[in-house]
């Protein structure tokens, strides 16, 4: 191979790197301020299967936001543990709770958008937010941050939902190096008036506005996608809003094996190939530049003569990656990461392409 073409396949994937995290810059650098003065009435809702020990912690955490006029939606979707049980004594103690016992049926077996769907239906108020049972509020004004999100021609609100720190450990390096960049593309994408996902652990949207793309229907079968896939469909440039205060956090548990994580990534990764078809470009080449950047910098460095070429695209790449990455990591807090930002990188795309090869031969069939 000769050491020109090389260089210049580099040089290629580099210049589309160099590109996508200018545009991922925007979630980093954005500045914004929280409109707390919303009065309006909201419907926060849980959907719940086997969660009775999350919701025991959640719930008082729910019950203490200040938010100033709340009800709470908890949903047992078809649980075999004590999760009714639970749902029923939080009913007893305050009246903001209200319940929702989903039994399965045939034709929506398992399927958590169909809970959902009738969490929604039993909200009185029209501003609908969402958090999993797994998750904790970051802070008590976690409600009404995320709340500030809805105007009069807002009617979607991303937020971010991390994950709890672990020390010495890569596994969970690697999932909040992951939800960290996630977050870091959909809500710059959202910015630059192209919203294409959400994550359902740190969601809102109106009623009508569910009702307007009447709900999950042209995607009930698929098994996930009750956050990214509805606001692929639904979100446009003039009705999301981002909200990227601290207060409007969420935090949630990892998954503590790869094995668990594994899973839970491969139920994840299933509904991106439902992404409308543009997006599905946009994310594939930059995946793609990804790729090629680790395969052109090896044959790079194996065949070019003047290795030093090599090595100052690469360090022209890696700087502007810390910097992007890093400034979006220390907004979602996860600043002991930026050092390992290199390696993550690398492990979290090899690990991707193995997921998508996965999926291609068995995709995943129940929710949980």
């Amino acid at each position: 191979m000769e050491i020109g073409i090389a260089f210049i396949v580099l040089a290629g994937f580099v210049l589309v790197n160099i590109i996508y995290y200018f545009f991922l810059a925007r979630v980093g650098f954005y500045k914004s301020s929280l409109n707390n003065t919303s009065q309006d009435a909201v419907s926060v809702i849980v959907c719940s299967k086997n969660e009775q020990e999350n919701l025991k912690t959640l719930v008082p955490l729910l019950l203490q936001q200040t938010h100033p006029n709340f009800e709470i939606i908890l949903i047992n979707d078809a649980s075999i543990d004590d999760t009714l049980e639970v749902i029923e004594h939080f009913q007893d103690l305050d009246a903001r709770v209200k319940k929702v016992d989903v039994v399965n049926n045939e034709s929506f077996w398992g399927n958590k958008k169909y809970a959902l769907t009738l969490g929604i239906k039993k909200a009185i108020n029209e501003n609908l937010i969402f958090i999993d049972a797994d998750c904790k509020p970051a802070s008590n004004n976690w409600l009404k941050a995320m709340a500030s999100g809805f105007t009069n021609h807002k009617s979607i609100v991303l937020g971010y939902g991390g994950y709890e720190k672990k020390k010495y450990s890569i596994l969970n390096a690697l999932i909040r190096y992951e939800t960290g960049i996630t977050a870091i593309q959909y809500m710059s994408y959202a910015l630059h008036g192209n919203p294409y996902m959400g994550v359902g652990r740190n969601l809102a949207y109106t009623s009508k506005q569910f009702y307007d793309v009447s709900g999950f229907i042209d995607h009930m079968k698929v098994l996930g996608g009750d956050d990214d896939l509805f606001v692929n469909q639904a979100a446009t440039k003039d009705n999301t809003s981002v909200i990227i205060e601290p207060d409007a956090f969420t935090v949630s548990t990892p998954k503590n094996t790869w094995t668990k994580w594994w899973t839970q990534k491969r139920r994840h990764i299933n509904t991106a190939s439902y992404y409308k078809g543009k997006h599905k470009f946009l994310l594939g080449l930059y995946f793609f530049s990804q790729i090629g950047f680790f395969i052109a910098s090896i044959v790079g460095f194996i065949f070019g003569i003047n290795w030093l070429y090599i090595l100052g695209l690469v360090i022209l790449r890696y700087t502007i990656v810390w910097l992007v990455v890093g400034k979006g990591l220390s907004r979602f807090r996860e600043s002991d990461i930026i050092p390992f930002i290199p390696f993550l990188e690398i492990l979290l795309v090899f690990t991707q392409l193995g997921l998508f090869f996965t999926n291609a031969g068995k995709p995943p069939k129940r929710w949980k």
